[in-house]
């Protein structure tokens, strides 16, 4: 039986049918309302980097405090309220940012509309950089607290990284809303399985009696005084556990109708999961006397002493494993939404606007994992290594998302303003003395890198808004342009010999226009080289296919100089567009291809940057058969 030809209309590439089942099937723009999230999928798709910061916001306390021995241990407990109270006035200001923008866009769609252009970017650049940080220091945790409870993986922490960061992205080009159920379990398990610890802690901890593992790091002498300095360090490097408040704020726009409402109920639930989180494990730290030891997080001493050793506690650490992984998931949310905003106000490339198959901005996802894996791989997986980074960018947002607030008010004026104004004017004071605590407290320990990396993206974006301001008055954008008046068409074809792949690349060059030229190139002194050109001169007369062959001479060996040099002889006598169609042969079999269309590549090369000549292929899909 023959075998049915396939159309050209569904030829594909091998590999498109594999990437479609991980991906998923494309969905029409009125199926994105399948992605759309509730309060409770909100948790998950965007509030996993806060809720999961609980497994390195208290250790980065305890490691400053560590400096000063064990009696600065203590201060864990009210530095802590005091970060719980303003994570408070955080979730407060961020309802409001809700109700005002509920386009989405947070820090950057408030400080644009109330404090200016540049000043939004700054606060734009600020998130793209906490967001590429989130991603990387909620993976690595992750792999930090497997490491913890099976230390034999130690030697494997940068590939599990990439693995998660893998998977995460990969979830998230199948959609938000399904990456959002995805993780919905998992994050359930955690909120109330942490929660269990922490209560069984409280009450009657069952592993009061387990020894400690590893090296203790505190200072056997006090090596820093306690004092202001050290509480401010101290609370600087816990102000990590307050990064992804904002998250909610940003992505708005991915929650069902009516968005704002669900969106301030996922924005509380967040504030009470995290605070009660963050005060109980304070209190337990404090309680069984905690203190950094050498390959054991905090966290997992606390649920060591809480629940023992057991079933419970090897659960726990493998879900902790999971949830910190895919915490990621709050950046793969906000930071692709942030640049689609960017995008459309012309601070970045166009394509970060377009959305995929899934209704996901694909752009977006794929240069936060791109950003994320580089930086993993550059720290080789050590979240010690990020915390230092972490957390200055998300603060420098918070203060600038508050202060716009407050002019927002003072501009428009609805019912209870004042009382608005207010919270958000103390809000901003208050996160901004945190933003230069922050800044101050960990530049020598790296967060200079943020402090450059901040203007460089905003000169970034300030670029490329220049540059789109001057292609649009060169192109006229805006304008009524002349009426379009048709040019002719002179299309040359080269080729080799006459073949089938010929026949079908001269009919649609006669498609194109009736003035159209095939030519072939022979170099001087090649073998055979004249024999083999009256060969098809011959050929081609009896063909009478009606299209001149011209034959180009050359001395040296490149072929595709004499056809460029041709084209500008042609280009001297025609005032038509010049086309050079060019013959591909496509096997159906991938591994063929590589087999085929040297002409094609160099041809393209050397035309690549030709303005006055349209180079275009004509493919022929064939089926070489099995030897």
């Amino acid at each position: 039986m023959a075998r049915r030809r396939r159309s050209p209309s569904t030829r594909r590439s091998p590999l498109a049918p594999a990437w479609r089942r991980l991906v998923g099937r494309p969905l029409r723009a009125r199926e994105a309302s399948s992605e759309e999230i509730t309060p409770v999928e909100g948790l998950s798709a965007l509030s996993l980097d806060a809720l999961t910061s609980v497994a390195y916001g208290p250790e980065a306390i305890l490691v400053v405090l560590a400096a000063a021995g064990t009696t600065a241990l203590g201060l864990v407990l009210p530095i802590t309220v005091a970060i719980v109270v303003l994570l408070a006035i955080l979730v407060v200001s961020y309802r409001q940012v809700i109700d005002a923008y509920p386009s989405g866009g947070g820090a950057y769609a408030v400080s644009r509309a109330n404090l200016g252009a540049r000043v939004s970017l700054v606060a734009a650049a600020a998130l793209v950089v906490d967001y590429t940080l989130t991603v990387a220091v909620s993976i690595a945790a992750g792999v930090g607290s497997l490491t913890s409870a099976f230390p034999a993986l130690a030697g494997s922490t940068v590939p599990l990284c990439l693995a998660i960061l893998a998977v995460v992205t990969v979830l998230n080009l199948r959609g938000l809303g399904e990456a959002a159920r995805a993780f919905l379990l998992p994050t359930m398990v955690f909120i109330v399985g942490l929660l269990s610890v922490i209560a069984v802690g409280l009450v009657h901890p069952l592993g009061r009696g387990e020894p400690p593992r590893g090296h203790p790091l505190v200072a056997t002498q006090g090596l820093e005084a306690i004092g202001v300095v050290l509480v401010l360090k101290a609370f600087a490097a816990g102000l990590t556990a307050l990064t992804g408040v904002e998250a909610i704020a940003n992505g708005v726009p991915l929650f069902r109708p009516p968005r704002a409402k669900r969106a301030k109920r996922t924005e509380l639930l967040l504030g009470v999961i995290l605070g009660a989180m963050l005060l109980g494990l304070a209190v337990l730290a404090r309680r069984f006397a905690i203190e950094p030891r050498s390959g054991q997080t905090v966290l997992s001493q606390v649920m060591a002493v809480a629940v023992g050793r057991q079933w419970a506690y090897y659960v726990m650490s493998v879900v902790i494993t999971v949830v910190l992984g895919l915490a990621a998931n709050t950046s793969f949310g906000g930071l692709p939404v942030l640049a689609s905003l960017l995008s459309r106000d012309n601070h970045l490339p166009h394509l970060f606007a377009l959305r995929g198959d899934r209704q996901v901005f694909a752009n977006g996802i794929w240069a936060l994992a791109i950003l994320a894996a580089a930086l993993l791989i550059a720290v080789d997986g050590n979240t010690n290594s990020l915390i230092p980074l972490f957390a200055v960018g998300v603060f420098t947002g918070f203060t600038l998302a508050q202060a716009g607030l407050v002019v927002h008010w003072w501009r428009t004026r609805p019912g209870g303003w004042r009382r608005r104004a207010v919270i958000n004017a103390g809000g901003a004071v208050v996160t901004g003395i945190s933003t230069g605590v922050l800044l101050v407290t960990k530049f020598a320990e790296g967060a200079w890198v943020v402090a450059v990396a901040v203007p460089a993206f905003v000169l970034l974006f300030i670029r490329i808004g220049a540059y789109y301001e001057r292609a649009g008055r060169a192109l006229r954008l805006g304008e009524i342009p002349a009426r379009p008046h048709p040019r002719g068409s002179m299309v040359v074809v080269p080729v080799v010999s006459l073949s089938r792949l010929t026949r079908h690349a001269i009919s649609e060059a006669l498609s194109i226009s009736d003035q159209v030229e095939a030519v072939t190139v022979v170099t001087a002194d090649e073998p055979g080289g004249e024999e083999r050109i009256q060969e098809l001169q011959q050929a081609w007369e009896r063909w009478s296919c009606g299209v001149p062959l011209t034959v180009l001479r050359t001395e040296y060996a490149s072929v595709a100089g004499p056809v460029v040099r041709h084209i500008d002889r042609l280009r001297r006598r025609h005032h038509d567009q010049i086309v050079v169609l060019i013959p591909v042969a496509v096997p159906r079999q991938l591994r063929y291809r590589l087999l085929h269309n040297h002409l094609d590549l160099v041809l393209s090369a050397a035309l690549r940057t030709r303005t006055d000549v349209v180079v275009a292929r004509v493919p022929l899909e064939f089926d070489a058969g099995e030897t």
